[in-house]
């Protein structure tokens, strides 16, 4: 069988945390920022959880998380 390809572009925008979750960055922070709350922006700054909606999508896109999500 062979091995399944990861798509480099979620790669690069992806991170699996060591008990299995997948965080991402927040959209609405690369500009426009004058108008925008510093507390606001302070929060556009952390990352976020991906939501069960995008899970599964995001798992056929990373391999590598399909074996490390599976822990117990």
């Amino acid at each position: 069988m062979p091995k399944i390809k990861t798509r480099k572009s979620a790669s690069k925008r992806l991170k699996v945390t060591g008990t299995g979750k997948v965080v991402r960055h927040r959209a609405g922070a690369a500009h426009l920022q004058r108008k925008k709350r510093s507390s606001r922006k302070i929060k556009l700054r952390q990352r976020a959880v991906v939501g069960q909606t995008e899970l599964k999508k995001v798992k056929e896109m990373v391999p590598g998380t399909r074996s490390r999500s599976t822990k117990e």
